[in-house]
């Protein structure tokens, strides 16, 4: 199978390659790309078909390893990689890079969604220290004075604007917006389909079909065409058979004929997947539940409380109460709709009245003193009431654990507010 390669996307990568390993006078050149753009579009696999063309060696590392239970971890494993790197490049002698996969995923920081570890700040800082100095990257604990061979970074990622601002600065790192024009297209996705005896006009019609998909869409629908013969293979042998047959089977894996790929045919099976897209856009079940919780706080009934009741170390347990006269004349206590103390709801109110944005987390006793906090909420918080509803969800579900309040400004995507609102057990912490 023959794939396309993007001129745009082989110039600029070869370039950025090539440049890091020439000594050009009086010129600071970027150790960092920064392949960025919407997700699916292709920025990795662009990558390794570069790398291919070129006869490059890649020294991968995700964006998952950059977070590790113990501090330090990660940026040492950088550190390492680097260097490994720069070794083979002596001993081989060829060309190396390293790749770092959705480097945003696991050193980017969104908002409330994400916690800013001691480990994302090391991995910032591994990163720029590296591109400073390329040829001096030493290991935590020993020193060695040989100068390393330059080894040029390559980092893909969806959102660069959640990376540390001074990271990816003009002269640390080159940036590259890969979003793949339709001639782009039309040539990754004739390269798909290239053994299925798709015509150049019915590849275009295709692409023009699906006008906002990305180029994973086209390479899961050629997958999805496989369904039918493997739904078949299935009811034909059993199911409960089919691991006897799959798995070292004495038989050999099963071969299927070549599936209908019809113009017509692809264009049913991805009017189909568009739909469960659409299903997942639209389904909303995450705000759904919190309305349907926020509603049952609401209905629950009122504890008894006494009209004397002070507030807690807990932000959670002051209930506001104020008497009514009933026709009989005799009083009785009214309950406040929320459980949240006074002091919290003023400040819920304070920060969404400023227009910035409101976050949950919460953290245990043993991580509470290394600040490793966790987000309570799985999806934006809108309006007071849905910010009180998720507070108390929150305050319920880790009753045993500090949980904080957030306040967040999303045009300069920085916290102006953080008050813990409650306390392991009523205990009063520093913080």
């Amino acid at each position: 199978m023959s794939y396309y390669i993007s001129p745009r996307f082989l110039d600029k990568v070869a370039v950025h390659i090539t440049k890091n390993f020439l000594n050009l006078p009086g010129v600071r050149v970027p150790l960092i790309l920064g392949i960025h753009g919407r997700k699916g579009e292709g920025k990795s696999f662009q990558c390794e078909l570069v790398f291919e063309r070129m006869g490059v060696e890649v020294t991968h590392i995700s964006g998952g390893e950059l977070e590790s239970p113990d501090a330090g971890d990660s940026a040492r494993l950088i550190r390492l990689r680097y260097r490994e790197t720069a070794e083979l490049i002596r001993v081989r002698g060829k060309m190396c890079v390293i790749m770092i996969n959705d480097l945003d995923a696991g050193a980017g920081r969104f908002d409330e969604g994400t916690q800013y570890t001691v480990n994302t700040q090391l991995v910032n800082a591994t990163l720029m220290n590296i591109a400073d100095n390329p040829t001096d990257v030493q290991l935590p604990g020993s020193y060695d004075a040989t100068p390393l061979h330059r080894v040029p970074i390559i980092v893909t990622g969806n959102d660069f604007s959640t990376l540390y601002a001074p990271l990816i600065r003009d002269g640390r790192m080159e940036k590259f917006y890969w979003d793949p024009d339709r001639d782009d297209k039309v040539g990754i996705v004739g390269g798909i389909y290239s053994e299925d005896g798709l015509s150049r006009q019915e590849v275009d019609r295709l692409v023009d079909t699906f006008p906002n998909q990305s180029i994973d869409f086209f390479s899961a629908l050629r997958a999805r065409i496989y369904d039918e013969q493997i739904r078949s293979f299935i009811h034909e042998i059993g199911v409960d058979r089919v691991s006897q047959r799959v798995v070292n089977s004495v038989e050999g894996p099963p071969e299927f004929r070549k599936p209908n790929f019809s113009l017509s045919h692809l264009i049913e099976m991805g009017n189909l997947m568009v739909a469960e897209q659409q299903r997942v856009q639209t389904s909303q079940l995450v705000s759904e539940y919190n309305r349907s919780l926020y509603s049952r706080n609401q209905s629950a009934p009122a504890p008894a409380v006494t009209p004397n009741t002070q507030p807690s170390s807990n932000g959670a347990s002051q209930i506001s109460t104020s008497q009514i006269s009933t026709s009989n004349g005799y009083q009785k206590q009214q309950v406040s709709n929320t459980h949240l103390s006074l002091e919290t709801q003023e400040q819920i109110r304070e920060i969404l009245s400023r227009g910035y944005r409101i976050g949950i987390e919460h953290v245990d006793e043993r991580r509470f003193r290394t600040g490793s906090w966790q987000s309570c909420a799985t999806s934006p918080i809108t309006g007071e009431q849905d910010a009180i509803s998720t507070v108390e969800s929150c305050l319920t579900e880790y009753g045993n654990e500090y949980v904080r309040l957030v306040g967040i400004d999303p045009k300069a995507k920085r916290r102006v507010v953080e008050m813990i609102i409650q306390r392991p057990n009523g205990k009063v912490g520093s913080y």
